[in-house]
C-alpha cells in the first residue's frame, strides 16, 4: 500500500496552508464546477510534505506515482491504497477507483503526476473523475500545467480542472518552523538563516540538510547558537558537489 509521507507538525508551512486551501475549495465547490486541481512547483518545495498532511486530514487516498509504472501498475496502486482487490483489465480497474470514490466520498490525490503525463495515460484520471465526480488532486513539476495544455489530445482533461495552485518558495518562516519542528534546542542567527536561504534556493529540503549541519556543528562545538562567525567558511549544501581542493 502506498503511504503519503510521515509528518509531525507542518501546518504553519505556507505551502502546507495552500495545498489545504485548494483540497478546500475542490472538495467545497458547487456541483456544477469541475472537480480536478493541481499543485505544482519545482522539486524540493515540500510539495509532497504538503501533500501528506492534507491526505492525513481529508483521508484522502494517495498514491505517489513511480517513473516505470504502466497504467495498470498506477491502476492497481490505487486499489491497493483502498484496499480493493484488483479485476483484471484496466477498464474494469477504473470503474472500480471511481465506484470506490463516489461511494467513500474520500478524495485522491496522485503525486510525481508528470510520470502519468510521460507515460500516457493521464486521460485515464478523466475518465476515473468522470465516474465519481470527487474531488481529485494532481501534483507534479513546474510545467505540469503547460505540459497538459500544450497537448491537444488531453485538452478535455485540462477542461476538468477548477484551479492550479503554484508551492511557493520557502521563506524565512518556513525555515524557522523546520529548525523548531526538527531541531528544536537549535539556534540559528537571523544573517546565517537567511544565507542559507539564498544558498538552498529556497528549497525546503536543502534547508533542512543545511539545519543538520548547524546542529552538528552546535553538538561539536557546544554551541548555545551557530552564528555568521561560528559557522565561518565552511560553505552551504547547494545540492552540488564541492569542488576539489588542490
Amino acid at each position: 500500500m502506498t503511504q503519503p509521507p510521515t509528518v509531525n507538525t507542518v501546518a504553519p508551512l505556507q505551502n502546507v496552508h495552500h495545498c489545504m486551501q485548494a483540497m478546500r475549495r475542490v472538495m467545497e465547490r458547487r456541483d456544477h464546477l469541475p472537480g480536478l486541481i493541481g499543485f505544482y512547483g519545482p522539486s524540493g518545495f515540500g510539495k509532497s510534505t504538503a501533500a501528506a498532511y492534507v491526505a492525513n486530514r481529508y483521508q484522502a487516498y494517495y498514491v505517489e506515482v513511480k517513473s516505470n509504472w504502466p497504467e495498470g501498475a498506477f491502476l492497481k496502486a490505487v486499489l491497493s491504497e483502498m484496499g480493493i482487490k484488483p479485476e483484471r483489465r484496466n477498464y474494469d480497474m477504473v470503474d472500480q477507483i471511481s465506484q470506490q470514490l463516489a461511494l467513500s466520498g474520500r478524495p485522491l490525490i496522485i503525486d510525481e503526476f508528470d510520470h502519468v503525463v510521460k507515460k500516457g495515460y493521464p486521460n485515464t484520471i478523466k475518465d476515473i473523475y468522470e465516474g465519481s465526480h470527487t474531488g481529485i488532486m494532481v501534483i507534479g513539476e513546474e510545467l505540469l500545467e503547460a505540459n497538459i495544455a500544450r497537448d491537444p489530445d488531453l485538452e478535455r482533461l485540462h477542461n476538468r480542472f477548477l484551479e492550479w495552485v503554484a508551492a511557493e518558495p520557502a521563506d524565512l518562516n518556513d525555515a524557522e518552523h523546520m529548525r523548531a519542528l526538527y531541531y528544536p534546542a537549535l539556534q540559528v542567527e537571523q544573517e546565517l538563516m537567511q544565507e542559507v536561504l539564498i544558498a538552498s534556493k529556497h528549497e525546503l529540503r536543502r534547508i533542512v540538510v543545511n539545519l543538520d549541519r548547524f546542529n552538528n556543528l552546535a553538538v561539536t562545538e557546544g554551541l548555545d547558537k551557530v552564528t555568521r562567525a561560528a559557522w565561518g567558511n565552511r560553505g552551504f549544501f547547494t545540492g552540488h558537489a564541492q569542488k576539489r581542493r588542490v
